[in-house]
Parts: structure tokens; sequence; C-alpha cells
């Protein structure tokens, strides 16, 4: 079948939509803390928060690194692999989510020593931390069927579980924390609870999808069947351990590299601190758009390099990416000719507002740059060459963090938005440095 641009704008919407949902979902439990908790539990909540989304994001590799084995795969139509992918994710998920139960305590301890909040807020945390980290195993699961469900192409199925997600949480955090009156605690409650859910209703969405899947074959009557020795193959462990090892440490680089420049701003002063957050806010929501092509991405080129379809490899690539650069080139005219507008929307301090629309152009070249690392962070993965996108994150972060320090005396907050610039054209550089070898190892071996 031909790959239409349609194609892809129908699968890239419900992921943008995903996408959405997740802030709404903070901005709700902030508001219901907000109105009817204490500035503890307000402090509490922003804390928990940083906590849990910095453990989470590490393990992100649970869905990023499911999405390309399951896509593989599908190409190699091998349904006993797409299955015997999912259950290492989901093992390794379990296993994970049961260690950070039993290490809450040292989360806690370290947490709250990096972050130095007062004792109130310390205390309702440490309550925070008790209560939602129970949720974490049901956590960590939805990220693996989320990377199952983005490697089958279901990703309308995948806004379905993240709204009921994110709309089952902000119901029962105004239950809890609101009507009930529980504070922090019950905003964490909430979100455990509202995660165990999910992951049930995830469960049995992956599960019809899959026995949809085998309609008509002989393992239809045992969808959930994986055979013994395909879980214990040494070699597929290996392959999948390997590659979410590279994930982590990439994505742990970025998000260190981000810290990175908000570490810097903050020495231009808090007008400049937030002002540079405010201009991250939109970056971000850029993020939501990108990321959806990204994903498209990775679903496309993973099934096509497990089929050794070269043709549908490239297509894939190609139109993604135009569509991808479209919407870039579109979300940065809107952050240049826009921001004047969004900025006081988001603070009213005259100085933040001067701070935040003086670097505007900085910000939309960022995001009109950034499309090229997303789409091909987005190949890479679905064709599971993380070694590359290690790489690329090890020199991008390295050659950022020296070439801000050394813009920064000669151009002060010019240059360390010059050296993020760079930053994130260097991995899309790396990457593609990388990308006519990932692209011979997709042609078969009668072609040249």
């Amino acid at each position: 079948m031909t790959l239409r641009y349609r194609d892809i704008l129908q699968k890239a919407w419900p992921v943008v939509l995903a996408n959405a949902s997740i802030p709404l979902l903070g901005l709700s439990d902030t508001a219901v803390i907000g109105n009817l908790g204490t500035l503890s539990d307000l402090g509490a909540i922003a804390f928990g928060a940083v906590i849990f989304s910095f453990v989470y994001w590490g393990f992100g590799f649970l869905r990023m690194g499911t999405t390309g084995f399951v896509a593989q795969a599908v190409g190699a139509r091998d349904e006993i692999e797409v299955r015997a992918a999912f259950m290492r994710a989901l093992i390794m998920a379990v296993l994970i989510g049961v260690l950070l139960i039993l290490i809450q305590s040292a989360i806690s301890t370290v947490s709250l020593g990096l972050l130095q909040g007062s004792d109130a807020v310390e205390t309702i945390t440490r309550d925070y931390i008790a209560t939602r980290i129970w949720g974490a195993p049901a956590a960590l699961v939805l990220f693996a069927i989320s990377g199952c469900l983005i490697g089958l192409g279901m990703n309308k199925t995948l806004l379905m579980v993240q709204l009921v997600l994110n709309g089952l949480n902000i119901v029962l955090d105004i239950l809890f924390a609101g009507v009930w009156g529980m504070g922090a605690q019950g905003i964490a409650l909430g979100t455990a609870i509202a995660e165990w859910t999910t992951v049930i209703l995830g469960l049995w969405l992956l599960y019809r999808a899959l026995r949809q899947r085998l309609r008509g074959s002989a393992l239809a009557t045992d969808v959930l069947f994986v055979p013994m020795d395909r879980l214990r193959d040494k070699t597929r462990w290996r392959q999948t351990l390997a590659a979410n090892g590279d994930i982590m440490i990439r994505t742990l680089l970025l998000v260190a590299s981000f810290a990175w420049f908000v570490r810097q701003s903050a020495q231009f002063g808090d007008d400049v601190l937030a002002a540079n957050h405010i201009l991250l806010q939109l970056i971000s929501f850029s993020a939501f758009f990108l990321d959806a092509f990204a994903y498209v991405a990775e679903a496309l080129a993973g099934e096509a390099a497990g089929a050794k379809d070269i043709s549908a490899f490239d297509v894939a690539v190609r139109k993604t990416t135009e569509l991808s650069g479209m919407c870039a080139l579109g979300l940065a005219a809107v952050i240049l000719f826009a921001g004047n507008s969004i900025v006081p929307l988001i603070s009213q301090h005259e100085s933040v507002i001067v701070a935040a629309t003086t670097s505007l152009p900085y910000a939309a070249l960022y995001v009109a740059l950034a499309f090229a690392a997303f789409q091909l962070d987005g190949i890479f993965i679905g064709t599971t060459r993380t070694r590359e996108m290690r790489n690329a994150s090890v020199a991008s972060a390295l050659v950022f963090v020296a070439l801000s320090l050394v813009l920064i005396q000669q151009w002060q907050l010019t240059g360390l938005w010059m050296a993020f610039i760079v930053f994130v054209g260097l991995r899309a550089l790396c990457l593609g440095w990388y990308l006519p070898a990932l692209r011979r190892s997709i042609l078969p071996c009668r072609e040249t």
C-alpha cells in the first residue's frame, strides 16, 4: 500500500492530543492544591512532580525500546516476537517498579537533599512519595504498553489510554484532595489509583489487538502464549538490555543538558531565569507536535527495517520528515511573530516579558531546527540503532557544555542561546552522519 501524507497525519494527530493532555493534569493538580491546600502542600506537589518526572523519564527506554522491537517484528511478520518483545518489556517494568518501591526511602532522602525545601514541605513530600510510589509498577508497565501500541501503529488506542489515565487522575485528585481534603497525599493516591486502573484497561486493549492480529491463524487460540525458548533467548535479552541502556544514557544526557541550560540561565538573574523557563515551555509545547511525527517515523521505519523493505523505509523517512519540517517552520513562525502576545499571558512581570521577548528569535530558531533531531531519533529508535543515538547525545552534550562556557564569556545570554541551538543542531548532524550506514543495513543481501 502506498504511504500517503494523509495516512501519516491520521497517525500523528492522536499523539498530539495524547501529549497535550499531560500538562492539563499538572495544571489541575496545581489548581486543586492552590485553591484548597496549604502552601506546604503546593510546594510538595512541585517537588513530587520533579522527583517522579526525573525517575520515570530515566526509564523511558521501556517505551522507546519496545516500539522499535515490536515494529521490526511486525515488519518481519513474526507475531510470536511481537508478543515476546512486549513480554520482555513487561517483565523489566514490573521488576523495576518493585525495586522503586523497595528503595523509596533512598529516593526520598536523596531527592529532598538535593531540592532543599522547608521542613514542612519535606515532610509532606515524603508522605507524597510514600503513597505515589505504589503506582510505580503500573506507571512503568504503561510505558511498555504505549511502546507496543506505537510499534503496532495503534496511535488512536494510545490516545484512549492516555486520556483515560489523565482524565481519571484529574477526577480522583479533585475527589481526594479537594472534596475529602487529603491535600498532597490525596493527589498522590489519586495518581496511583489512576495508574493501576489504566494499566488494566491498557492490557485488555492490547490483548484484543493481538487477538485481532492473529485472527484466522493457528496462534489465535493462545494469544498470550510466548514460547519459553523465546523468552529465555539470551541473545534477544542482550539486545534488549543493550538498547535500553543506550536509550537511558541518551535520555539522562538530554535531561542534564536542559538542566545545564537552566542553571546557566540563573546566573543572569531571576528575570532571565523566569524568561528562559517560559521559552522552554513554548519549546516543550512545540515538542507535542514534533514528537507525533517522530512516533510515526518510529513505527514505519521499524516495520520497514523488519521487512527489509528499503523502498518503504525511504518513503517513510522522506514523507514524515517533510511533514515534520513544515510543522516546525509553522511553530517557529508562531513563536517568532505571536510570542509577543503569548508571553504576557504567562507572566505579568514587565522585566520577565522584556527578557523573554528579546530571546524569542532564538527560541524560534531552536524549534525550526529541532525537527531534524526529533525525526532522526524516531528513525533510530524504530530501527533500534541505539548505540548511535547514545553517541550522538554524548557528543552534543559535551560540546554544548564546553561551548556555552566559551560563548557566555563572549556574548553573555546570546552566547548561551547560541550554544543551545548548536546543541540541537549537532544532535541531528551526528545522527545524520550515521544514517547512510543504517540505510545500508536494511538493504536485502542481493542489493548493493
